[in-house]
Formats: C-alpha cells, structure tokens, sequence
C-alpha cells in the first residue's frame, strides 16, 4: 500500500469518528459548505459544467441538471478538470492493465487511481482519483468496518478476504491490491472460481473480515453449514449487490452474525452502511443522495424512488454533480440508539434496468423484481436468476429448497405473473451449477437475452 495513502486513511478516520457526534444542523451546514467548494472547483476546471450548468452558476442546488454516465463519457475530455487527461489515454491503460493481469493497486502515472463499470447497466464508465481522492474511497470503504464495530490497526492487522472480481480494472480489485499491506493481510479470490477452490483459500487464511457480493456469499454460507468451510469472521461484508432478507438470514446462520450490508458503487464508493443496531445510514458528510421519481422529482422519505440522483462532495477529477443512477432506495428518517444523526437507509430494491416490460391485458406490464424474490427466494437453494428470452421467461435455480419442486416453483412464478396482470408469458424452470456472472463477476437476479 502506498504509505501516503495509508496516513491519509488514517487521519480522515479520526476526523470522520468526530462526524459521527454532529446532530443534523451541523452535516447540513457541512453538506452546504462541501457542495459550495464542488460547485467552485467544477467551474473553474471544468468546460463540461460550466456549458452543463450555463446561466445556473448562481442557482440553488436543486434546480442544476442531472448528469448521467452517457454524458460524462461523451464529454470524458472536458468534464475532468486536470489538464491533459484523456479518455483514449486512461482507456489504453485500464486494457493494457487486463491484458497482463498488471496490479491495480499502483497508481497509474505515478499519481492516478483508475476503475471502470462493466457497462450493464447502460454503457460503461470510466472514472479516476487522484490520490488524495483515492485515500477517501478508501477512508469510506473502511468506515463500514468503523459503523460495524470492527477494530484494527497497528498491533491487530485487519486480515480481509474479498470474494469479488479480479478483473484488475474493476474497483473492488483496485481496492483490495491497495489494501494489501501488513496492516491489512488482504486475499483476494475470483467469484467465479470453482467453490472448493474458494473454500480451500479460505480455510488456510483463516479472514477475520470476509467481504463479497452475495451471490458469492450464499454458497459459501451453504459449504459453512456443511462443514466443509471453517471460518470464523468477525463480520461478513456484502456489497455490490442486493441482499434479500432471505439470503441476511442464510448469511447469519452461517456465521453467527447479521451481515454487514455496505452500499457503494465505482463511481460514488461508499454510499451507506450499517452500524451495531443495524441501521444502515447515508454517509451524508461525503454525499448528498437524491432519490427521485421517473421525472426526477423528488420523492418523500418513505417512498422509493424509481432512481437517486448522487453528489460526490469530494470529487474533483470528475466532478459528480447530481449524478444519476438507477438504484432504487428508499430513504427514512434520523436518530439512532447509534448516537448518529446521519439519514436512514431503508432499502435498496435494485435498478430500474431489472424492472421487466412483460404483455398484459390492457398493454405492457411493468414487472419488479420484488415480484421474483416473493417465490424464488424460499424457493432456491443457493441463489436464482430470472432471463427475459424471446419465447418467455427461464428460471435458473441453484438447486431446490427443502419441500419444492421445479413444477411447484414453475406454478407460484405463473401465479405471481398472473396476479401482477401478465399474460400469455411462458416460465420454464430449471437447474443449474452456476449462475451466468457479468464481466465484473456479478449475477444479476434479472438478465435479458440480447436478439
């Protein structure tokens, strides 16, 4: 790990335990002030925003644009603020790094941090740190262990398995080869890897931090109760992807403990985690999160929003001004038996890109994921996908839950359809070893089947 940022992690984690004492007044004055020096530094250095935010220079926060990925990679060039930096040049090294399986964790020119979206959900992005930016998406990864009540430093090394992609330009694999140090013992493991593969890693390491999506997680949680994995983690980390209350329970079984639910995304990184009463709560110091309806209007607490709207209050390279994403989260209120005041985190459903357009009586049916995890979730034994093909819907299921059938599953996924208003869509069942992964190694609850 590179030593500067190592004391930079260091010192923002002491600030940041200081936040965790301020009542609202105080992280809005924050958030106020943060957002004044964005808007300042985006201005100053960024064609993009000053044509993007052109006569609203002056305007309050809520009336600016939204920006989305397509836009920033179009006008990549204009939108960083560093002179010189190129799309075609950040690019050329993030394919020379995956084609010699290079070390993420060494800054590219000697000062860049670099990572890139598998381009799933719309078309992908590319995004850089600097190195005072890079220490904070590390700072904010290791304030989930913070909120978790997980202890480390010098004396009591953090040893971290992390069961994700290690595709060298995905962030968690920038992450992890930073991490890697005498402080933090780090083994990183391929989520496709076949599974004894994994649970023979992970036996000999022995993590006392085990972190990865839960589509990896589920299966390890299964060989934990089998006994054929032994580990004894202090927390198990979920992220990157959405985790049912089903799969928390399994998580739980396993290792004793509720899973450590971190939200995050390459572009923003931390977005929000849980502290010891398990309340998941918005890094409201480092962000300002907007859930929205479909017309970018903002929705209440309480509701779910059909996509939030995300500001990076530290983002300078790429300034991230009400960056859209297409989460769906839920947002509630403040207070904590915690002490902190930060906003709650209700849910994340997911993205508007797994909400399914299915034949219904009166036109097109908008069919949520939710309706799938209602079944499949008691139904799958280590994890389910639905795929929208052209003939009609396949259900992959990693085995069977104890009491069902394929035919039963077929039958209570018809029935889910039918009372949601779909008609005329065929549902074939069946199982698999494994679940298809995206190039990053995720598996998405929901693909659709290019024609």
């Amino acid at each position: 790990m590179d030593l500067r940022i190592v004391s930079r992690v260091l010192l923002l984690r002491a600030a940041w335990r200081r936040r965790d004492q301020w009542d609202a007044t105080e992280i809005a004055a924050h958030q106020e002030h943060a957002l004044q020096e964005l808007r300042r530094a985006a201005y100053a250095g960024s064609g993009f925003y000053r044509r993007h935010h052109a006569g609203l220079q002056e305007a309050p926060f809520d009336q600016l644009p939204p920006v989305t990925k397509a836009d920033l990679m179009r006008h990549f060039d204009e939108a960083v603020t560093a002179p010189g930096l190129k799309l075609a040049d950040v690019e050329q090294h993030l394919r020379s790094l995956a084609a010699e399986d290079g070390d993420p964790g060494v800054p590219w020119r000697g000062r860049w941090w670099t990572a890139a979206t598998a381009g799933t959900a719309g078309p992908r992005g590319t995004f850089i740190w600097n190195r005072s930016e890079w220490a904070t998406v590390v700072a904010s990864y290791a304030r989930a262990n913070d909120w978790a009540g997980i202890k480390a430093g010098p004396g009591r090394p953090l040893k971290l398995a992390l069961v994700t992609s290690r595709v060298p330009t995905h962030q968690s694999a920038v992450l992890g080869a930073s991490l890697r140090s005498g402080l933090v013992p780090t083994l990183r493991l391929d989520v496709a890897a076949p599974i004894g593969e994994t649970v023979a890693a992970l036996n000999g390491f022995q993590p006392r931090v085990l972190v990865g999506y839960p589509s990896a997680l589920g299966p390890l949680a299964v060989e934990q109760l089998a006994g054929r994995l032994r580990i004894l983690p202090q927390a198990v980390m979920s992220a990157a992807e959405v985790l049912t209350p089903v799969a928390a329970e399994e998580l739980e079984k396993a290792w004793g403990s509720a899973p450590v639910d971190v939200y995050a995304a390459t572009e923003t990184a931390g977005i929000a985690s849980p502290c010891v009463y398990r309340n998941r709560h918005l890094y409201e110091d480092l962000l300002i999160v907007e859930p929205v309806d479909q017309g970018g209007n903002p929705v209440p607490p309480g509701e779910t929003g059909a996509k939030v709207l995300v500001t990076v209050l530290f983002s300078r390279t790429i300034p991230l001004i009400r960056y859209e994403m297409s989460d769906n989260v839920r947002l509630g209120g403040r207070g904590c038996p915690c002490g902190r005041s930060f906003t709650l985190l209700e849910d994340i459903e997911g993205r508007i890109e797994d909400v399914l357009e299915l034949p219904g009586t009166a036109g097109p049916v908008r069919v949520h994921p939710i309706v799938f995890h209602h079944v499949l979730d008691q139904a799958a034994a280590g994890g389910w996908q639905v795929v929208q093909e052209p003939a009609g819907l396949r259900v992959l299921l990693l085995g069977l839950a104890a009491g069902n059938t394929a035919q039963g599953v077929q039958a209570a996924v018809a029935g889910a359809l039918h009372a949601a208003g779909v008609i005329g869509t065929p549902v074939d069942v069946g199982m698999v070893d494994h679940l298809e992964r995206t190039p990053l190694g995720k598996a998405p609850f929901v693909r659709r089947l290019r024609r």
